[in-house]
């Protein structure tokens, strides 16, 4: 009788070959989705064109006067939808949204001018970066900045 109670049992085959599988299969399932954030979803333009390429041909001047107004003229032939302003200060610097801290309004169409107050006072430098307005593969409008090298550099 002691023997019998000392004898045990392991996991079947099949129960064990499931459990392998079903442990793949959530492995795999946890690796694509880490990977699925390394991809960036792609904007696109209204007719059909990457926006990234599109903000190469963004063309615009802006200039800071010293009431505190801050002129912006769309020299392109692309609409501007908002800009990010990194304003820098010594030993640092802010990232603004011009939309939010302005009557920016719909954004800077094609040959537009807009003069919005910004106070620059407490900044030595500040770089304008264009926002694009796209769609995604949904079919919804999406919002995407340019590098900072498409944008302009004012010195205050």
């Amino acid at each position: 009788m002691i023997k019998n109670k000392m004898r045990k049992r392991g996991v079947s085959p099949v129960i064990a070959t499931i459990l392998l599988i079903a442990l793949t299969i959530i492995i795999a399932l946890i690796v694509f989705q880490w990977m699925k954030g390394f991809t960036k979803e792609a904007v696109t333009k209204f007719d059909g064109t990457n926006i990234e390429i599109v903000c190469n041909d963004v063309q615009f001047d802006a200039s800071y006067s010293d009431d505190g107004t801050l002129t912006i003229s769309n020299l392109g032939n692309v609409p501007i939808y908002n800009f990010d302003v990194k304003a820098e200060y010594d030993g640092g610097h802010d990232t603004l949204d011009l939309k939010e801290n302005s009557n920016f309004g719909d954004g800077l169409s094609q040959g537009g001018v807009i003069s919005v107050p910004f106070d620059a006072s407490n900044y030595n430098k500040i770089i304008l970066i264009p926002i694009l307005l796209g769609v995604n593969k949904d079919g919804e409008q999406k919002t995407q900045a340019c590098d900072e090298r498409q944008g302009k550099e004012i010195f205050i």
